[in-house]
């Protein structure tokens, strides 16, 4: 599917400046430091023995280049948070600030307000120029000092605003939509013939961003989760026939459902949106839940948000302002449908519902992910400085890598039922592998 030439990244010209000569790189590095252009990080780590390991697909190395492109002194750079909140927005803000300012010196940071809207002038929004105070303690709160929204905003408006502003790089912190955004923007840069690095940091709670293991806040998100599920578990075993249901965030990946049901190992039933289950007939979710309440008297399931969609009515397509599918609320929907099932079988149940979708996304991140935030920022600024282009910052096995924007958001990561995530996620449970009915025709 992929070629050599689709792991490409653009770069603004050659890069001329020595980074010896910027205090702050100096002090740290002593030659020690620098990440050759022509260091790779394998697309993948699995082969055959006998097989010939195809190394022409491999992502470029991320890290401190000995060269810049842009003299640091003059640099005027841009933050921007897009898309919906997550832990540690403000730790990427407050560690782009700090490699900036303390390592290379730049001229100046400005934070753009409210998403891609903050580089609008019809919504009258003033960027705000960040300094130290004002960053300084921004890590201990959740959300973003700078706000964000969702939206498509005109990219010949964002660059005009760059280019009034003489902003040298911007840095969008969002996810799959936001970096297609950034594209754009970058598309609009190219075909003006202009000088301004356009560099990602991925942002999504669902980790659902493909070529990344794992983006920032998705940590704290699971960490969240596996309480909530342990606490429906204390209220399922204290009840009688007690049924605890929990419904997470992940729109189109069960990334967050999965982890922690693997971090709780209470779960007794892991419904994701990879996952297509019935709930009436021989061998689906709602005899078989039956069977485990006459014979354990007890259960938790916890279920994705984009999961089940298929057994809801369907309705109009409404996107929201992404142009993400709304989807409808399957947490609510399940509820409804197990206590109306064990009612028509006058079997009591005591089931509980437990819904801290938003709540995962608003706390402070925890020390992996603040600690991962603030590498993503570092190694975004290196990028940018050395000229580098229409990237997002990633890290995939254990190594962290410069990704093309266009083939991070080609498509949508997922969870493969083959794989051993889900595999472990069925021994942890005892769930059957399928949940479909034996009467599908």
């Amino acid at each position: 599917m992929w070629k050599p030439s689709d792991f490409e990244i653009p770069t603004l010209g050659e890069a001329r400046v020595n980074s010896e000569d910027v205090p702050g790189l100096k002090n740290i590095a002593a030659g020690r430091y620098w990440v050759d252009d022509d260091e790779r990080v394998p697309y993948q780590c699995v082969f055959k023995r006998d097989s010939e390991l195809q190394t022409d697909l491999a992502f470029e190395k991320a890290g401190a280049r000995h060269r810049l492109f842009f003299n640091p002194g003059e640099v005027n750079a841009g933050i921007v948070t897009c898309g919906g909140i997550c832990p540690g927005l403000n730790d990427v803000i407050r560690a782009l600030y700090m490699e900036l300012h303390y390592i290379y010196h730049v001229k100046s940071v400005t934070g753009f307000r409210y998403g891609l809207r903050g580089l609008d002038p019809s919504y009258e929004l003033e960027p705000i120029i960040l300094n130290h105070e004002r960053v300084s303690d921004i890590q201990a709160h959740g959300g973003t000092m700078l706000g964000t929204s969702r939206g498509h905003v005109d990219v010949g408006v964002v660059v005009d605003t760059l280019v009034a502003r003489n902003i040298h790089m911007l840095f969008i912190v969002g996810g799959d939509g936001s970096q297609r955004a950034a594209h754009g923007v970058w598309q609009e840069i190219e075909r003006r013939g202009l000088n301004i690095a356009i560099v990602g940091v991925p942002k999504t709670i669902d980790n659902d961003i493909n070529f990344v293991y794992k983006t920032f806040g998705f940590d704290t998100a699971v960490s969240f989760a596996r309480d909530a599920l342990d606490a429906a578990h204390i209220e399922a075993k204290g009840n009688p026939n007690g049924i605890g249901l929990v419904k997470v965030m992940g729109r189109d990946s069960g990334f967050i459902a999965s982890y922690a049901t693997l971090a709780s190992i209470t779960v007794n039933y892991t419904l994701i949106p990879e996952l297509e289950f019935d709930l009436d007939g021989p061998g689906a979710l709602l005899e078989h839940l039956e069977a485990r309440i006459r014979h354990k008297h007890h259960a938790v399931i916890v279920i994705a948000e984009g999961a089940g969609q298929h057994l809801l009515e369907e309705d109009e397509r409404i996107v929201d302002a992404s142009g993400n599918v709304k989807h409808g609320d399957i947490g609510v929907y399940l509820k409804n449908r197990i206590n109306r099932y064990f009612k028509e079988r006058n079997l009591e149940v005591n089931l509980k519902y437990f819904d801290p979708s938003y709540m995962l996304r608003s706390l402070p991140a925890n020390a992996n992910d603040r600690i991962f935030a603030a590498d993503l920022a570092r190694f975004a600024v290196h990028a940018a400085m050395a000229g580098k282009t229409d990237l997002m910052i990633g890290r995939r096995f254990n190594q962290y890598i410069h990704v093309p924007i266009p083939i991070a958001v080609a498509t949508r990561k997922k969870i493969s039922l083959e794989s051993e995530i889900w595999m472990a996620v069925l021994q942890a449970t005892g769930q059957p592998s399928s949940l479909q009915s034996r009467n599908r025709t």
